[in-house]
Formats: structure tokens, C-alpha cells, sequence
């Protein structure tokens, strides 16, 4: 009776230390960013600086003008100009990171075919200064209902926060698809925020 109730125990441990290994949160959930979730027009408030995400456009053309000269770029897909309002929270800061994550999960980062215009990333924040600024990401159209913006002040915010901003405010038609312009100019001055 002895030996069955040693295997009986031992049974019960096998299977409780299956259940904890199977259960227990992966590394890179426990050192991973820390989120802080918002919708459009709210200002997200990370621990390094604030957020508030104001327009999206979607385009077909992007262009803009840099050493006098007007340039083009098209996509297979479509662009998408985010329009945000940035500024730091206590002390000199900066944002390296922006990406748009579609409903599926896809992640575009920012595209680096725009060049070094101003108001491009990396953003210098300091506190008491908000920034303007037009994040452009070429994504699939299939990826703009349920969308997210997440920004970040580093590359990889492990143990650090992270805004993630509901996309949910955008001219769209009654079938809810996105209202598509034929261009957009990313160089031209950014209106006010609440305009």
C-alpha cells in the first residue's frame, strides 16, 4: 500500500510540474514592454513621454520636396501618414520607435524611403515642448480595420512602456473601407493639433 501511494504522489508531482511548465509566462512576456493602451485623440502618457495620435491619411502616392526637387513615391499597397502630437514627460527624451500593427498582427515600421526630411524619427523630445510630427508606414490594405500604432522610446522596450493607440477614427466609406487620396505631400506644414 505503501509503494502505491509513493507512486501515487509521484504521479501528482509529474503532472503539477507539467501544469507550472506549461503555464509559466515565456521570457520575453516577463521583460517585454509595458503597455499603455489609448484611443485616437487621447494623450497616451508612457513613463518617458506623451502621445496623442490626432489624423491618418491613407494614400496612394506619397511626395514631397527636398533640395528644391519634388519626389514621388507609389506602393503596391497603400501609405499611411499618422499625425501625432509628442512631448517629453520629465526630463530630455527621445522616440526611435513607431510601427502600425494590422489586425493580424503584421508590423510595418516606419518607412525609411521618406529620406531625412524634418519631423522624421528619431524625435527629440524635451519636456514642456510638444512636437509635431507625420509618421509614414507602406502597409496591405487589408490591414487598416482594427489597426494599432505602437510607439516607443527604444528600439527594443524591454521593462520599459510602450503606447499602443487603437486606430479608430479615419474617413471611411459606408462599407468601411478607408477613404484613399491620390497623394499626399508629407512636406508640407503640419495644422495645429485639434484642427
Amino acid at each position: 500500500m505503501r509503494r502505491l501511494w509513493n507512486i501515487v504522489v509521484i504521479l501528482v508531482a509529474v503532472a503539477l510540474l507539467y501544469g507550472m511548465w506549461v503555464t509559466k509566462p515565456r521570457y520575453g512576456e516577463l521583460t517585454g514592454p509595458i503597455a499603455a493602451y489609448g484611443k485616437m485623440h487621447d494623450l497616451v502618457h508612457t513613463r518617458e513621454f506623451d502621445v496623442k495620435l490626432n489624423r491618418v491619411t491613407f494614400a496612394r502616392e506619397l511626395t514631397y520636396t527636398q533640395f528644391g526637387k519634388t519626389k514621388a513615391l507609389t506602393t503596391s499597397g497603400v501609405w499611411v501618414i499618422a499625425s501625432v502630437e509628442l512631448a517629453a514627460t520629465t526630463k530630455s527624451t527621445g522616440v526611435s520607435t513607431a510601427i502600425w500593427q494590422g489586425p493580424t498582427g503584421l508590423r510595418f515600421e516606419q518607412s525609411n524611403r521618406v529620406g531625412w526630411l524634418p519631423g522624421q524619427p528619431p524625435y527629440m523630445l524635451e519636456p514642456g515642448l510638444p512636437k509635431q510630427a507625420q509618421l509614414a508606414f507602406e502597409i496591405m490594405p487589408d490591414q487598416v480595420n482594427g489597426a494599432t500604432l505602437l510607439m516607443s522610446a527604444q528600439m527594443l522596450p524591454s521593462l520599459d512602456s510602450e503606447a499602443r493607440i487603437s486606430v479608430d477614427d479615419f474617413k471611411k466609406f459606408n462599407d468601411g473601407q478607408p477613404l484613399i487620396v491620390d497623394s499626399f505631400d508629407i512636406s508640407r506644414p503640419q495644422p495645429a493639433a485639434g484642427s
